[in-house]
Formats: C-alpha cells, structure tokens, sequence
C-alpha cells in the first residue's frame, strides 16, 4: 500500500496529487469536493438504468388488465406525471437559490433546506426502505433471468412438456458475488461506465421482447384483445378483475418512478451549465426514451398475448425459440440488474457511510483511507469500514432474496408506499414553500389535486399488493425454490 490518510467526507475522493501540484482550486468545486464530471448523458444513462428495470417486459400484463383504451393512457399519465415532478425536484438540489445555492446531496437534504421538521424522518423512511427494497428485488429478478437461461437450453433440448426444474439460490450467490465486487466503487461519480453498459442492455433486452412480441403478432394466429382488457366470467371474476386493475394501475405508476436517486445523480453532474438545467434535460431524454419503450413492448406485447400475457414473457416463457435469442436477452437483462443494483444501493452506501464519518470524525477504521495502485485502472482506495459495511449488506440482501422468493410483491407494496411522498408529494411540496405560493391560487389548486389523485393511487396499489402478497404467502412452499 502507499500509504494512508483521513478523509472528511465519505463521498469525497481525496486524491494527494491534488495537493501536490499546488492548484487545489482548479481541482475542487464551490462546496470543496472533488470537480464532478458528470453531464447530461451520463445522467440520461443513470436515469434509463434506473427507470427501464426488467418490469418492462411485464407490461404486456398491465396492458391486459386495462385494455387498449385506459393501459396507454395510464401510461402515458405517469410519464407526465413523473417528468413534471423530476423537473420540480431538480430546482430543489440548490437552495435558495436554484443555480447558485447551496448544494443538497441526498433527497434527506433537499427536503431539510425546503420543509424541515419531521418530513425529513418520513423522507428518509420512504426513501432508503425502497432503496433496500428495490435491491433485494432485483437480486431475485436477475436470479429469475438466470434461471430462465438455464432452463430455455433445457426446453430446447428435451421439449417443452418438460418441467426443467432449477433452483435459484446458486444464481443469487453468484449475483452477489458479483455486487461485492462492484460494491467497493466509491460513489455514483465513479459508476457513470456501469449505468452506460447497463443502459445498452436494458435497450437490447427490450428490442429483443418487442421484436419476438412483433414476430407473433405478423405471424399468428391473433390473440384476443379487448378495448377493457380482462374480460370477468371470461378471463377473470369480478374481484379478481379489480385487484389486477389496481394491480396493473400501481405497476405503471411505479415504473417511472427513480425520484429516490434523482438527487443522488445530480450530484454527478458539473456546471456549467447549472446542474438544475442539464437534469432537466437528462429527465427529459430519459423518460421519452422510456416512455417509448413502454409503450410499444405493452402494446405490442398485448396485441401478441391478448389478455393471456404472462407476467414476464422472457422469463415466464412466452417466447420458447429461437432459445438462443431469448437467452440473449435474459442474459442482457441480468447484466442491466447488476448496473442498476449499484445505482439504488449507492444512496444507501452513502448515507450510512457519511453518517458514520460525520458522528465518529477520528476513526480510523471508519475515515482511514488506503491507496493502492492497480495495473492498468490506477489508484484505487481502499476503506476498511467500507470494504466490511458494504460486504455485509450484499450478503444481508442474498440472504433476504433466498428467504423470501415472493419478496417481488413486497417490493410492490414498499413502491405503492414509497411512491407518493418522493414522487409527488415532497416535489410538490418544495415547490410551493421555495415559490411562497399563495394558498387557493389556481396552480396551488391544481397542484393539490394531483397530490390527492396519487395519494389514492398509491392507497389503492397498496391494497392490491397486500392481497397478492396474502395470496402468494398461502402458495408458498418453502423448498419449492424453482421458477
């Protein structure tokens, strides 16, 4: 090692040739951190991992459950929705002033410079139990696309009458395995490589979905489709209809959703031009690219399934040949959740590990920073309380996802309750506090009513989580591990 020297923040890399070389300004930005580099693309990248998740491909379901009038609409809402609010929130990363304030880092600040009191407590539950959440879920979803590899070979070779069954415990492991590895990048300013490579796959996996749904619907025979969706007596009951419209509603709402790293990767990004403007623009790149996506592998996807669209039709096998292409894209699919596992954990990572150094600032084995030199990448620093915090919570997360396989629809319950406070209500909020809007004003109005009609939303989606989680834990099976 080279040798070793304290850091005073978690996010900040110090680097001792900035000292050095004696131009410590030229290297440094306003608030003393290290010059950020991060532009609109590289946000955009962070933004399409973080958005475009394997749920993707489950649109085709919700499009079912709504049918060909309310499922674009819906879709088409929460882009709105998300974009409008994301722009709000953008404002908020400088305050008082949107260009040349203070910075923020972490939502947790964005709402103590602008609200203050107790909604900083309910920010930071909302935020870092969905953060937590989403990881273990995507820790169960790349092991489903794993498994799905494994047994589209097996389909291929001995038919598909065959039941193929696999275990996804060892591909968990091996998941992890390799988040502990990735775990060890310092912060979001390091991943802007990672999110560009998963971003890329998260756009193969989707073509590859849209074109094997397009190729069913040329080829036929025409599933049926309907203007409602699921059809009761038909396709569903009554309450089974119901709950899957709330069910498919909350799906939609919370696929837009990356309000919880929003700050986070504006962090990254450099000025000029003011970081409030260059968010505004990745936002928008990000959720038209997304948007796009979404609605032609729903459409298309229900237009080749009809109201019997499966969940998940790569992984749930609505696709069996050509094998080798549906094993490309689960194999793209597990590769973007290894991308955006970092980006959803590194929040976390951060907040602990500078709560840490802020409460025990002589540590140290919390503080102590070691610098390496690797061939070929160049320094590295090496953390001891990192390398043992961070090693325990990917273990702590494949512990969880093998535990609890039906985690998926908690991680549904944790979006519908997380949803409405980062998303809508805190944007909103901060809004109307940094602008001194006057109650009962026109957009004070309107802004209100949109609060409400997600606060029903989220109530509703939640609801609709709980009962398929009631439902699932009645199924379950605790050494029936194959998917």
């Amino acid at each position: 090692m080279a040798g070793k020297f304290q850091k005073t923040s978690m996010y900040i890399d110090h680097n001792p040739a900035i000292i050095e070389n004696g131009d410590f300004r030229k290297n440094v930005d306003d608030d003393g951190r290290p010059k950020r580099t991060g532009t609109w693309m590289t946000a955009s990248a962070h933004i399409i991992t973080a958005v475009i998740g394997s749920g993707v491909l489950s649109l085709a379901w919700a499009i079912a459950q709504l049918g060909w009038v309310a499922g674009p609409a819906v879709l088409m809402a929460f882009s709105f929705i998300t974009y409008f609010t994301a722009t709000l929130l953008a404002d908020c990363y400088r305050s008082p002033d949107p260009v040349s304030g203070k910075r923020n880092y972490t939502y947790m600040d964005v709402v103590r410079a602008n609200l203050g009191g107790r909604k900083v407590q309910l920010c930071g539950l909302a935020q870092y139990s969905n953060l937590v959440g989403v990881t273990i879920g995507y820790t169960i979803t790349a092991s489903i696309s794993m498994v799905a590899v494994k047994r589209s070979n097996c389909f291929h070779k001995h038919g598909h009458h065959v039941k193929c069954h696999t275990s996804n415990n060892p591909f968990m492991i091996i998941f992890a395995c390799i988040q502990l590895f990735l775990s060890q990048i310092q912060n979001f300013h390091k991943l802007w490589w990672l999110s560009i490579v998963a971003a890329i796959m998260s756009f193969a996996y989707s073509s590859i979905g849209l074109g094997l749904s397009l190729a069913k619907v040329i080829s036929g025979p025409h599933a049926r489709t309907t203007l409602t969706g699921g059809t009761v007596g038909i396709d569903v009951s009554a309450s089974e209809k119901v709950w899957k419209t709330f069910q498919a509603i909350g799906d939609i709402a919370f696929a837009y959703a990356y309000s919880t790293v929003l700050v986070e990767i504006q962090d990254t990004l450099k000025s000029p031009p003011a970081e409030n403007k260059a968010m505004k623009r990745a936002t928008s790149i990000g959720i038209a690219t997304t948007t796009v996506f979404y609605v032609l592998c729903g459409c298309v996807g229900y237009a080749a399934f009809g109201n019997d669209a499966p969940g998940n039709f790569l992984t749930g096998f609505g696709f069996y040949e050509p094998f080798w292409l549906v094993d490309v894209a689960n194999i793209c699919i597990a590769i973007h959740l290894i991308g955006a596992y970092q980006v959803f954990c590194q929040p976390i990572f951060g907040f602990v590990e500078s709560s840490c150094a802020q409460r025990w600032p002589e540590s140290e084995f919390i503080n102590g920073e070691y610098p390496i030199n690797i061939p070929f990448c160049g320094q590295f620093c090496v953390n001891s309380f990192r390398l043992v915090w961070r090693t325990a919570y990917v273990v702590m997360t494949a512990i969880l996802a093998m535990l609890f396989p039906f985690f998926n629809d908690f991680l549904g319950l944790l979006g519908a309750a997380s949803f409405w406070p980062l998303t809508v209500y805190f944007p909103i909020e901060m809004y109307i506090a940094r602008t001194k809007m006057p109650k009962f004003t026109f957009t004070w109005t309107w802004m209100k009513i949109l609060s409400w009609v997600c606060l029903v939303i989220s109530l509703v989606a939640a609801a609709a989580s709980i009962q398929g989680l009631a439902t699932d834990v009645k199924k379950y099976k605790p050494f029936h591990t194959e998917q």
